[in-house]
């Protein structure tokens, strides 16, 4: 009877996550695939709050750290992404050499956006003197006005950011929220006198993504990222990744220290207190809708979508019963409703002529936390029973049902956090030998859907032979050092430092 019903819905189980979540996106009313072009979806009501509510919480940290919010255009013009391809192949010659870029006397095969990028070459039946494209990201756009608008120490520390659709010609497989050629952006760039004041914001950084990932109920796993993972223009990068029921990890956040490297070619320099001219420090803070594509992903199950409270369009649905037979119903549950909403819950009556079966199966689909039923019966009894979408029901007084709500949806996001960190516990494993030896076989060792937890302090080349013998890929250096050295997996000589080798997305 219970495969009867999932089949019904139309939902592959979890089990088979490769095709549960490209059915459940669509399922749930969040995007509609059919748009042709691939890779760009249509954004549907439901998946747009629940984005714009993501968009909210960044919003929040922008504000409480002093970011503004700003509106680069859409279009750059080519010589401005000359301009970065140059410098950021000069940034990664220097950094492949060890040098300095300053000492690098030689050009390099271009780096960056160029083969990426969507060119935009006519005004209407005009060929435009110089190409356009469209942003795949915002440092040049950006940091050409930065460079117009400080002129003094006190100019600093500037502190922006902006919520913008963004442009990239992904080449490989599509996957709605996580791999996707018009992403829906999040990136903050700041601005500073000297490279201490961009440290601060890096630390600053990854606060802020700790706090969103709470709200989420997200767990994740925070590394700084080996030098040919790193954005060629920054001097290092640190992410944070969730891992996916899968065992695939997902990189939902990225922030760059860029020190002063972009700093000459974009003339962004200042004249200090004492009149001397210095250049500028900069960082990157970025996320996407990846937030959303990990939230579908870690926290639903075979009936649908699982929505933290945070960011559930509808926080509570309260569906009428009985209705047609006794007209206080109507009445009460509006009143309720209202009673919600002013207390600041997301509040949805259903008041839809359908059985209440359907009702349930609806919200359910979408994850709506909880789901309140008031009927004739509630009513004589002054209370009223609350669906709680982790499961159980509640039967709560509605004299006092706003803190009563308030309460639950607390315990459901508590729940949330305990589910998902219990799911990575049983998908992060010891690296089952303690060293690796170049004639190890690692065929009947290495587990599909897992992340290995390793000691790691080997060269580029220790990297390349652990990847190449596991199949996997080196996240990076964690933020969570072991408490005891351990012998590294390549090399043997003994560390602190914890890393992690998974697939990626």
């Amino acid at each position: 009877m219970e495969n009867h019903s999932k089949a019904k819905r139309g939902i592959p189980p979890k089990e088979d996550f490769n095709s549960w979540y490209p059915a459940i996106v669509e399922i749930a009313d969040l995007i509609d695939k059919r748009y042709p072009i691939k890779g760009m979806d249509v954004w549907k009501p439901y998946g747009l709050s629940a984005m714009g509510l993501i968009d909210n919480l960044a919003r929040t940290e922008m504000s409480r750290t002093g970011h503004q919010e700003f509106r680069f255009p859409l279009l750059v013009p080519e010589d401005l992404l000359d301009k970065e391809n140059r410098l950021v192949s000069r940034l990664k010659a220097a950094r492949e050499a060890g040098v300095n870029p300053s000492e690098l006397r030689f050009d390099e095969e271009e780096s960056g956006f160029k083969k990426e990028v969507y060119w935009v070459t006519h005004g209407g039946e005009n060929k435009l003197e110089i190409p356009m494209f469209l942003r795949p990201t915002s440092e040049t756009p950006m940091y050409t006005m930065f460079s117009l608008w400080i002129r003094s120490h006190t100019d600093l520390p500037l502190k922006t950011f902006q919520i913008v659709n963004t442009f990239r010609y992904e080449t490989k497989q599509t996957r709605s929220f996580i791999r996707v050629r018009e992403i829906h952006f999040f990136e903050a760039h700041t601005v500073h006198a000297d490279q201490e004041g961009a440290d601060l914001q890096i630390q600053e950084d990854a606060e802020m993504v700790q706090t969103i990932l709470h709200e989420l109920c997200l767990p994740s796993l925070v590394s700084k990222r080996p030098v040919w993972d790193t954005f060629p223009g920054a001097w290092y990068t640190k992410a944070a990744d969730v891992v996916m029921p899968n065992g695939r990890t997902l990189q939902v956040a990225t922030y760059h220290h860029y020190r002063d490297q972009w700093a000459d070619a974009f003339d962004l320099s200042y004249e200090d207190p004492m009149g001397e001219t210095k250049m500028c420090h900069q960082t990157t803070f970025g996320m996407s809708e990846r937030l959303l594509g990990a939230v579908v992903g870690v926290h639903g199950d075979d009936k649908g979508l699982i929505m933290p409270p945070s960011i559930a369009p509808f926080q509570v649905v309260i569906m009428p019963v009985a209705a047609h037979s006794d007209v206080n119903v109507l009445p009460a549950v509006e009143a309720l409703a209202q009673d919600l909403f002013s207390n600041g819950l997301r509040t949805k009556v259903d008041s839809r002529d359908v059985r209440l079966g359907v009702k349930h199966y609806d919200w359910e689909i979408k994850g709506v936390p909880i789901r309140i039923e008031l009927g004739p019966r509630d009513l004589s009894a002054g209370k009223c029973v609350a669906t709680l979408r982790t499961g159980g029901k509640v039967e709560i007084d509605l004299d006092g049902a706003p803190t009563n709500v308030k309460e639950m949806l607390s315990e459901i996001s508590e729940e949330l956090r305990n589910r998902s960190a219990l799911v990575v516990s049983g998908l992060v494993q010891k690296f089952p030998i303690e060293i690796l030896s170049a004639d190890d076989s690692l065929d009947s060792l290495i587990e599909d859907g897992i992340v290995y937890e390793i000691a790691f302090d080997g060269t580029d080349s220790d990297a390349e032979l652990l990847e190449k013998k596991t199949g996997l890929i080196l996240l990076g250096v964690s933020d969570d050092k072991f408490s005891e050295e351990r012998p590294c997996l390549v090399s043997g000589n003994l560390t602190l430092k914890r890393s992690y080798i998974a697939r990626m997305y």
